[in-house]
């Protein structure tokens, strides 16, 4: 069981090539863990669509699988331009107008969704198309245009991103596009919500203000892509802290930073979040080539697993399931991936250890890993109310499957992205770990030792009431 059962999970994007319960069926069949669901690209309609579909072929396989809404954040894009296209040189002096109802006429003032005008300052750099162009910010030629100078040959298209790295938006990241989406998103079955361009903690803290007062159990993700975010380990530390979870969105950070910086990032993002029990997912381009390509490169193959060793509790697709020509590929080859690297390969250890409280917690789970190795166990089950017990399970990556039973649907999608967790919800009962391990091993889900006839388990659990971890089992199933 543990050779097949896929330790670190697989986030997909939802998008024009998954569109349709059969594609979306296919990828979580393929082994998609979660879905997300990018606010940057289609309707609320086509969302709720999708938050249907979902649901119908996660009851269908009969496991959990998380949702994620993707907020847009002050991701700064162009608008609309004349045949989706225009050159331009090294010297060129482009207008960027923010006035609502203008239209490109195919010449170099270009529309812009975000006005820029309060936000920058001259001589500040401003990156178009995802960083393929660079410009210098010359003049402000309006109250909703800027001017800025080419600095190297190239093109832009319809709605491609803008990047402005040194540009402080003082802690003005939730839009009222976000607003809009994050009203809207309350209604639905959403279980994370992803805030992009964080800074500080106080932005996760307003953000989960927000959700309260909306009515929304959905977890909060940090996506930390921006300059700011990562400018001393403390503020990193704050924002993990702050955060359920974070997304190490690799594409922005490497134009925000530079990209001989994301690795270091990475490793710290995900040494930080198993250290605090947090959700860490590492996301952009991990199989980039496979929007076009049925294999991946060395390279990509490579990314994945080094993901793996150190640790994320996901790696997540893009365009490659959105858009791409191949996404059920895609989901496959991450799957074979996966299992290759973590039955080959242990997770590097964790280095640091949580302090105060946690550490009481840590040393329950540390033991429960440690146990379940030197017995052979089989399986460990998690008895959780509230995910708290799974997660912080999960953050001694162990190399058993984590079982996770809750009487919470909501918990159990969320748990559905952590590392090593299956999550079933079943309704509470003192022995209802050892009844869904029974449950499992009847219907072959999990399987014992070869030449034994039970199943072996780790069952941990605590008062529903506290939602404390205090009391660990052997049990053979």
């Amino acid at each position: 069981m543990s050779k097949l059962f896929k330790r670190t999970k697989i986030l997909a994007t939802i998008g024009p090539s998954v569109f349709g319960p059969e594609k979306i069926e296919e990828i979580i069949m393929a082994g998609v863990n979660g879905c997300r669901l990018n606010c940057s690209h289609g309707t609320n309609e086509e969302r709720a669509e999708q938050i249907k579909q979902i649901r119908a072929a996660a009851e269908k396989k009969g496991r959990s699988v998380a949702i994620l809404q993707d907020l847009q954040g002050p991701k700064i894009r162009l608008g609309e331009l004349v045949d989706n296209h225009l050159d331009l040189s090294s010297g060129d002096e482009v207008i960027l107008e923010a006035e609502e109802g203008f239209e490109h006429d195919g010449g170099l003032t270009l529309p812009v969704q975000y006005n820029l005008v309060e936000k920058v300052k001259i001589g500040e750099p401003l990156f178009m198309f995802d960083g393929k162009i660079k410009t210098e910010i010359t003049e402000i030629v309006s109250s909703t245009a800027i001017k800025v100078k080419v600095l190297n040959d190239g093109f832009v298209m319809s709605r491609k991103g803008l990047n402005l790295p040194e540009t402080d938006f003082g802690g003005d990241i939730i839009t009222s596009k976000d607003m809009a989406d994050l009203e809207y998103g309350a209604g639905q079955d959403y279980d994370f919500v992803a805030l992009s361009f964080v800074q500080s903690a106080s932005d996760i803290e307003k953000l989960k203000q927000i959700l309260l007062s909306l009515g929304s159990t959905a977890k909060v993700i940090a996506k930390i892509e921006t300059k700011k975010a990562i400018s001393s380990d403390e503020n990193l530390e704050e924002i993990v802290k702050a955060a359920d979870g974070i997304m190490v969105a690799r594409g922005d950070m490497a134009v925000e930073a530079g990209a001989e910086v994301v690795p270091i990032v990475q490793r710290k993002l995900i040494a930080l979040c198993r250290a605090h029990a947090k959700l860490c997912i590492v996301a952009t381009q991990m199989m980039g080539s496979m929007v076009e390509n049925p294999e991946p490169t060395r390279a990509e193959v490579s990314d994945v697993a080094t993901a793996v060793v150190q640790g994320a509790d996901a790696v997540m697709l893009s365009d490659e399931t959105a858009n791409g020509e191949y996404p059920v590929e895609a989901v496959k080859e991450m799957k074979k991936v996966i299992l290759y690297t973590q039955n080959h390969s242990r997770v590097a250890p964790m280095k640091r250890q949580p302090e105060g409280e946690k550490a009481i917690y840590d040393a329950i789970s540390s033991t429960v890993a440690r146990l379940a190795e030197k017995i052979e166990a089989d399986v460990i089950v998690c008895q959780t109310a509230s995910g708290a017990t799974a997660a912080t399970m999960a953050a001694q990556r162990p190399n058993v499957p984590i079982i996770s039973v809750t009487p919470d649907a909501r918990v159990a999608n969320q748990l559905a992205l952590t590392y090593a967790n299956s999550a079933f919800v079943r309704k509470y009962d003192e022995n209802f770990g050892r009844e869904l391990a029974l449950e499992l091993k009847e219907s072959e889900y999990l399987q014992t030792r070869e030449g034994k006839k039970d199943l072996l388990a780790v069952i941990v659990s605590g008062d529903k009431n506290k939602y404390g971890t205090d009391t660990i089992k052997i049990r053979h199933v």
